[in-house]
């Protein structure tokens, strides 16, 4: 088989405790890819072959476990993976402490040429590699802290849904092996293979971020009674306004004091902590009633609706009348 027609290998990584649903997932959606590319040509070749991976029983070495085909295409270890998929896990801790041949097998595929992506905490296996250090990248927006503590060289966003860094692709949620598995697909099949998957699937192959979903969780295990002790306040409080100073003295603390000691805590500065509140409320409202949002504004100690609806939007990434739409709970 020539270079011309050989599919692109993708190999995905079925650690111990990997979610099957992502493992099984990207290869229906992979082979899927397959069938749709013929039946729209009428002849020609597999797109892609996929593998799974699994460390061997003693755990020394990365092998090849499983070969997903369809028809005469013959593709095993032999062939390079044009791109490695870490999918995520929903057992606690399943990420933690990987081997070294497995952080090393990932290395290996990354300085061979493979794009080496990864799934919600999928992305801990790369930043244990070291493959993340430097770069921007995304886990599930609820891994936020416990990520960013134990990997600060990386440069983590977990507002986006997918960050793409070229030779290094990392995707938030659960489900976001649906979204990585389009990402692949446009890339090495073209947007027109993508988009008739994605229409196969029922899924909407973009304009979607991790923001819109994510709920704001501010850290409270600091250590800091005297913040911790506002934080309580400002959750109790946070509808009417309130000031730096009131603040500060609820802390008992010096206004530039208090200042720096809530910004180490919990990094954010006091006026981006109540619009995290505030805005997290809001979406409750739009959520489960049926109030305008001038109303909700008003409620949260906003008397202009319009500036509120701008820290909305900013934070959220849709606007009050998009967001509702989209959550309304019926």
């Amino acid at each position: 088989m020539d270079e011309r027609t050989q599919p692109h290998h993708i190999a995905i990584l079925a650690y111990p405790h990997a979610q099957a649903a992502a493992v099984h997932g990207l290869t229906d959606m992979f082979l899927a890819a397959n069938r749709r590319s013929q039946a729209a040509t009428g002849v020609g070749p597999h797109r892609f072959a996929v593998t799974h991976w699994s460390p061997d029983p003693d755990g020394s070495d990365i092998i090849a476990v499983h070969a997903a085909q369809e028809g005469p295409v013959q593709t095993e270890q032999t062939m390079a993976p044009a791109a490695v998929i870490v999918p995520p896990s929903l057992v606690p801790g399943a990420t933690d402490g990987p081997s070294d041949a497995l952080t090393g097998w990932l290395c290996a595929q990354h300085r061979a040429g493979a794009i080496v992506c990864s799934i919600c905490a999928g992305a801990f296996l790369l930043a244990e590699a070291g493959l993340l250090n430097g770069r921007k990248a995304t886990t599930h927006w609820a891994l936020h802290n416990s990520f960013q503590a134990r990997f600060p060289a990386v440069r983590l966003d977990t507002d986006e849904l997918i960050v793409d860094d070229g030779d290094v692709v990392t995707a938030g949620g659960i489900m976001a092996w649906v979204d990585l598995g389009l990402r692949l697909i446009g890339r090495f099949g073209g947007p027109a293979l993508m988009l008739d998957v994605a229409r196969l699937f029922l899924v909407d192959p973009g304009g979607r971020e991790q923001r819109f979903y994510s709920v704001f969780a501010p850290r409270l295990d600091h250590g800091d009674k005297a913040i911790l002790s506002v934080q309580h306040w400002l959750q109790a409080e946070g509808d009417r306004p309130v000031t730096i100073r009131e603040m500060a003295a609820r802390a008992g603390l010096g206004d530039r004091t208090f200042l720096r000691r809530f910004q180490k805590a919990t990094g954010l500065n006091p006026t981006a902590y109540v619009q995290q509140l505030r805005v997290g409320r809001a979406r409750d409202l739009l959520e489960r009633s049926t109030l305008p949002f001038a109303d909700i504004a008003w409620r949260l100690g906003y008397e202009d609706a319009g500036a509120f609806r701008k820290v909305f939007q900013k934070i959220v990434g849709l606007g009050p009348a998009d967001y509702r739409r989209r959550f309304a709970v019926s």
